[in-house]
């Protein structure tokens, strides 16, 4: 069976430090060693999932056509986390499989892709909505006592922004350590990370929850830890 195989991280720090990367080698390795693979070619991209924009895919697919071999991805959201994308995948008569998920077929893989879409759009939606519901409940949403110490302390907003940047960079690199053991284990979304970092028990900065977005927002602090 020949392949040419995809790999795909979101960050170029991801990408030089091999986090993700490392993970993904190895199930496509896995799943190789298994069946006696013929490897014909290795792409790498560095590339949100979100964005279309894939040369190297698009170099992987030519290769896999010209040479009839399958392109092998460790898990389909490598591929895309866009159902429309797959599905044009799937048009295009590209022969892909995950190597997480081998024996799944065309109509399985769209309507993973479509769920995991459609939970995306809802977790979203019910984020709004609650969010609107809060605020119509008079409810004051942010962290209304992060600055208040300061200003008790008479001292001005720029201190306060300050203080408070400062002692979001101390958390994140606090956290850095634990986010990077969770991307070294294959957790390499930023849904995932957050989780993760629910399931260990590790709260935000404010005590609560971890979703997407915050897990963005701590990755945006810590240089070193990379989706």
């Amino acid at each position: 069976m020949k392949v040419v195989t995809y790999y795909r991280v979101s960050t170029s720090g991801q990408g030089r430090s091999g986090l993700g990367l490392d993970a993904q080698r190895a199930a496509v390795s896995q799943f190789c060693g298994g069946r006696g693979c013929d490897i014909v070619g290795e792409f790498t991209e560095v590339e949100s999932g979100k964005s279309n924009s894939r040369p190297e895919l698009a170099r992987a697919m030519h290769l896999a056509k010209v040479t009839g071999s399958t392109l092998v991805v460790a898990k389909l959201d490598r591929l895309s986390r866009n159902v429309a994308f797959l599905a044009a995948l799937q048009d295009s008569g590209a022969r892909f499989v995950a190597a997480d998920m081998p024996e799944a077929n065309e109509l399985t893989i769209h309507i993973m892709a479509a769920v995991a879409q459609a939970e995306r759009k809802a977790i979203s939606r019910r984020t709004v909505e609650a969010l609107a519901a809060a605020k119509a409940r008079g409810t004051k949403l942010g962290n209304p006592n992060g600055a208040e110490p300061l200003r008790r302390a008479n001292k001005g907003n720029a201190a306060s922004v300050v203080a408070i940047k400062d002692g979001a960079a101390r958390f994140a690199a606090d956290l850095e350590p634990i986010v990077a053991d969770i991307i070294a284990a294959g957790h390499s979304s930023l849904r995932t990370i957050a989780a993760e970092l629910n399931r260990r028990g590790i709260v935000t900065r404010r005590g609560g929850a971890w979703h997407a977005a915050t897990v963005r927002d701590l990755l945006n602090r810590q240089p070193g830890a990379l989706v």
